[in-house]
C-alpha cells in the first residue's frame, strides 16, 4: 500500500474498524501526519513513516508484538528525547533509519539485540557518549552512518569484529584517541568515513588488509538488500549515503556500489602516509587533509589508477610530486594546497590542466600551472632572476641592508654633529639665515623686474 507523496494531515488514530493484515508493505512518506504512531501499524512487514511531523515514538517502539516488522524507516520528523531502550523485540528487523531527528542521550544497549539489522542509520541527531560495545553482536550489519552526533570517546576496536561493514561513517563527531589497528579488519569495507573527529596519531600501516578496497571496479552498481520471508512476500531496497566528492557534499545510491572511499580528513593525525594505501589500486576517493601529517607523498601513488579525487592538502608534507602521480589518467580532482612540496611539478597532459589553486601555499613549486618557472640548470627549483615575483635582480637582501646602513651614516652624519657640536650648529644655522636673506632678496628684484617690464 503506497500513500506517500500526498498531503495526509493529522493524526493517525486506531480505528476497530480498520485491521492491518500481517506481511503488509505501508509506505506513508513524505506527508503531513503528526503525533504518535499507532499500535496496529506493528503488524507491518514494511513501515515507511519518513518526511512527516511526527514527535513521538516511544509507545510504538515498545510493544511486544512487532517482530514481524522487517523494515522501519522514520527519518526526517520531529522526534526528540532519548531513544528507548526497547529493541529486544525487533530480531527480524534489516533496516532502521532514524535520521534527521533530535534524538539526544545515548544510544541503547539493546540495540545490540538488532542480530538481523544490515542497516542502521542514525546520522544528524544529538546522540552522546560513547557507542555501546552491545554492538558488536549486530554482526550482519552491512551500512552503519553515525554522521553530525555528539558522540565522543575512542574508536572501538570492536567495530573490526562486525566483519560485514560496507559502510561505516563517523563523520562529524567528537571522537578522539588514535585510529584502532583493528579497524583493518574490515575487508569487505568501501566507505570509510572518519572526517571531522579529534583523532590523533597515525595512520595504521596495515590498510593494505582492505581487499574490497584492493580490487578494481565492482560487480553491483548498488548495495542491495531483501528482506522478508521470500520476494513475494517480502522486498528489497538500496543503500543511500551522503559522503564528501571533490569538496560537497553529495548522495549516492544507484552507483553507490561502483563508490570506493576513504576519508580522514580534519583530525589532528600525525606520521607520514603509509605506503601500503597505494595497495588499494580500487580507491576512487582519498581525503587526507587538515592534518598534521609529514613526510612525502609515496612514489608510488601512480599505482592507485582509479583515484578520481585526491585531496592532500593543509598538511606538513614535503618533498616533491612525484612523477607517477601524472600518470593517473581519471584523476578529475586534486588538491595540493598549503604544504611544504618544492621542486618541479612533473610535466604531463594531467598536473598541467588542473587551477594553480590547487598548488598554492607550496613556496618552492615551480612550472605550469604556476607562473613560477624552474631553473634552466635543472635543479628543481624556482628561477629568482626570471620570476615575476622579482623584475630587478639588483634588489636583493643586501641591496635592503646597504639601503638601512647608508640611511643611518648619512642621517647621524649629519644631525648627529650638529646636536654635539655647538659651533658647528651655529655656523649651519646662520648659513640657513643668510641664504634665506639672499634668495628673499633675488625673488623681491626679479618680481621688480617684472613690473616695470608690465608697466611699458
Amino acid at each position: 500500500m503506497d500513500l506517500s507523496r500526498n498531503e495526509i494531515k493529522g493524526t493517525l488514530l486506531a480505528d476497530s474498524r480498520f485491521e492491518l493484515a500481517y506481511e503488509t508493505m505501508l509506505d506513508l512518506s513524505w506527508n503531513q501526519l503528526e503525533g504518535p504512531i499507532p499500535s496496529f501499524l506493528s503488524k507491518a512487514l514494511s513501515l515507511d513513516l519518513s518526511n512527516n511531523k511526527l514527535s513521538q515514538v516511544d509507545s510504538f517502539l515498545c510493544l511486544t508484538n512487532v517482530s514481524n516488522l522487517n523494515f522501519l524507516n522514520l527519518s526526517s520528523n520531529q522526534v526528540s528525547g532519548e531513544l528507548p531502550d526497547c529493541w529486544k523485540h525487533f530480531e527480524h528487523l534489516v533496516f532502521l533509519d532514524l535520521s534527521n531527528n533530535k534524538f539526544s542521550g545515548n544510544i541503547p544497549t539493546t540495540m545490540g539485540s538488532l542480530s538481523s539489522i544490515e542497516t542502521l542509520k542514525l546520522d544528524n541527531n544529538r546522540f552522546a557518549g560513547e557507542l555501546p560495545s552491545s554492538l558488536k553482536n549486530c554482526t550482519n550489519l552491512r551500512a552503519f552512518d553515525l554522521e553530525s552526533n555528539e558522540l565522543s570517546g575512542p574508536i572501538p576496536k570492536w567495530l573490526g569484529q562486525v566483519s560485514n561493514l560496507a559502510i561505516l561513517i563517523l563523520r562529524s563527531n567528537h571522537f578522539n584517541g588514535s585510529m584502532p589497528s583493528q579497524l583493518c579488519h574490515l575487508t569487505r569495507i568501501q566507505v570509510l568515513d572518519l572526517s571531522m573527529n579529534n583523532i590523533s596519531g597515525s595512520i595504521p600501516k596495515c590498510l593494505d588488509n582492505l581487499t574490497t578496497l584492493a580490487e578494481k571496479g565492482s560487480s553491483n552498481l548498488t548495495v542491495w538488500h531483501s528482506y522478508g520471508s521470500s520476494m513475494r512476500l517480502g522486498g528489497s531496497y538500496n543503500d543511500e549515503v551522503s559522503i564528501m566528492w571533490k569538496g560537497i557534499f553529495a548522495k549516492y545510491q544507484s552507483t553507490l556500489g561502483l563508490l570506493k572511499s576513504i576519508d580522514f580528513s580534519s583530525n589532528r593525525l600525525t606520521g607520514e602516509i603509509p605506503s601500503a594505501i597505494t595497495d588499494l589500486v580500487g580507491l576512487v576517493s582519498l581525503n587526507l587533509s587538515r592534518n598534521h601529517l609529514t613526510g612525502h607523498i609515496t612514489p608510488d601513488i601512480g599505482k592507485l589508477q582509479s583515484l578520481d579525487s585526491l585531496d592532500i592538502s593543509r598538511n606538513r608534507i614535503h618533498g616533491a610530486i612525484p612523477t607517477s602521480l601524472a600518470r593517473i589518467d581519471r584523476l578529475a580532482y586534486l588538491d595540493l594546497s598549503y604544504n611544504d612540496l618544492s621542486g618541479e611539478i612533473p610535466t604531463g597532459t594531467q598536473l598541467q590542466s588542473f587551477n594553480p589553486s590547487v598548488y598554492a601555499g607550496n613556496s618552492q613549486l615551480c612550472g605550469l600551472p604556476l607562473k613560477k618557472i624552474c631553473d634552466p640548470k635543472g635543479t628543481g627549483l624556482p628561477n629568482v632572476s626570471s620570476s615575476q615575483e622579482d623584475h630587478d635582480e639588483l634588489i636583493t637582501q643586501d641591496f635592503y641592508i646597504s639601503l638601512g646602513l647608508g640611511f643611518a651614516v648619512g642621517f647621524w652624519g649629519v644631525c648627529g654633529s650638529l646636536i654635539f657640536k655647538r659651533s658647528w650648529r651655529y655656523a649651519y644655522y646662520n648659513f640657513l639665515n643668510a641664504s634665506n636673506d639672499w634668495l628673499y632678496v633675488k625673488v623681491a628684484l626679479i618680481r621688480r623686474k617684472l613690473k616695470d617690464v608690465l608697466s611699458r
